[in-house]
């Protein structure tokens, strides 16, 4: 991979691997990236998981020959990126370490070997000259772990953003890159929304052309995607309008009647809706869904007096990644003395700016006129929201369509307003393209 003259791609990739930090299924394997800026002085940024030491110090040699290093950056600590740290320092003993002063404690604590000697600790605005290249560091604290920088070069006005804007999957895979990279953010990073917003903040001041994230391809065009996206999952916002249904089911007949609202939401104009087995699809999977989309339906059994213990999962996924900003609708499903809805409201007590849908869904053992009505009721409310939520399309006699890639929202037109913005993702210009 070659974006530049000075600056290489020396890391690797992982097909090795099935579960990323021993819980996300990664089936087209894990990029462990790192560079190499070459200039009067030489930097490598990062190094790559122990596992792959070998391969990496010979992607190094190939493209410094016999050359030494004169920095190597350590952006951040976790093994997947430091595991080889100390196999390139006994490659190349006198190369001097720039980290933070939280990473030189990590890298104590991990090795049990600090290289005072070859510390050069950075902290926010700190600068390193490599000749041409001019390299300042920016502190990103918990993103997300509490020693991480980030640099920016300005000669080429490429910032490396550890593990910012990375994704699941290597890089000789093919893929969508929001899909995984939504996956990644919100299962890994998500908890931690305000620091990314600071970060974004430093970033909005820099002029940035390239991306290179620790995993995941280097981001070359359309930058202002990639940004605005980091920007809805960070502050907890809504991707897309639309309904996703989480449910739980024994026997069968939650399973029937989250099939019915799904089939009743689509009858009454809900354009998306996405439905989760909890007990059978990847809970990852499940997590990212939840935060992609306005509304939340949460369906499931009363299970020894609580939830069933797929949902009780689920649930504590999303509040300890601070689910906020979303509707949400309860279904429970007991034969006798049912206690779910209470139980998940719950456990949802303490999440800010969840509004609960007026309806509630209560199935005694099986579907009856009931609850039958109660799931008309609910589908009709919640696909009434999706309507008011929604500004209405502009529309006029030249016919020209410019649709929003983020959620769908088509503007109409003679030309697209330099100043729009998305009325349901809140995102500018650079999102949509035109039509036919």
């Amino acid at each position: 991979m070659t974006f530049s003259e000075d600056i290489r791609y020396v890391g690797v990739n992982d097909h090795e691997i099935d579960l990323f930090e021993g819980q996300y299924h990664v089936p087209n394997g894990m990029s462990y990236n790192s560079y190499v800026i070459v200039d009067s002085q030489i930097a490598v940024v990062d190094a790559v998981d122990a596992r792959f030491a070998d391969t990496w110090l010979d992607n190094i040699r190939g493209v410094l020959g016999d050359r030494t290093p004169d920095y190597l950056i350590v952006q951040h600590m976790e093994p997947d990126h430091s595991g080889s740290v100390l196999h390139f320092m006994n490659a190349y003993p006198e190369t001097k370490i720039v980290a933070s002063a939280k990473a030189f404690v990590m890298i104590r604590n991990f090795f049990g070997m600090d290289f005072a000697q070859q510390q050069v600790a950075v902290d926010e605005g700190a600068t390193l000259s490599l000749g041409r290249h001019e390299l300042t560091f920016i502190t990103a604290p918990m993103v997300h772990w509490p020693e991480v920088i980030m640099t920016y070069d300005s000669a080429e006005k490429v910032l490396f953003s550890a593990d910012a804007f990375g994704k699941f999957g290597a890089l000789d895979v093919e893929e969508d890159w929001a899909c995984e990279a939504r996956r990644y953010y919100i299962g890994i990073v998500g908890k931690y929304g305000a620091p990314v917003q600071t970060v974004l903040k430093k970033a909005a001041g820099l002029d940035i052309r390239v991306i290179c994230p620790l995993h995941g391809p280097v981001l070359t065009e359309g930058l202002g995607y990639y940004i605005g996206l980091y920007n809805i999952w960070s502050s907890y916002q809504p991707e897309e309008e639309g309904v996703m249904i989480a449910y739980t089911s024994i026997y069968g007949n939650t399973k029937k009647a989250v099939e019915l609202l799904a089939d009743k939401l689509k009858q009454y104009g809900c354009r998306k809706v996405v439905v989760n087995d909890l007990a059978r699809c990847d809970m990852a999977e499940a997590v990212e869904d939840a935060f992609r989309y306005s509304k939340l339906v949460l369906a499931t059994t009363t299970y020894n007096g609580g939830i069933f213990p797929f949902m009780h999962e689920f649930i504590n996924h999303l509040t300890e990644r601070n689910f906020c900003n979303r509707t949400v609708a309860f279904m429970e499903n007991g034969s006798w003395a049912p206690v779910a809805v209470r139980v998940m409201k719950g456990m949802l007590e303490k999440s800010k700016n969840l509004t609960c849908a007026n309806t509630d869904v209560k199935i005694l053992s099986a579907l009856n006129a009931d609850s039958t009505a109660q799931l008309e009721a609910l589908a009709k409310e919640l696909c009434q929201q999706a309507v008011e939520h929604a500004e209405p399309e502009v529309q006029t006699e030249d016919g020209r369509k410019f649709v929003c890639k983020i959620c769908g929202y088509v503007y109409e037109g003679d030309e697209l307003p330099e100043d729009f913005v998305c009325p349901l993702c809140k995102r500018g210009t650079d999102v949509f393209e035109e039509v036919n």
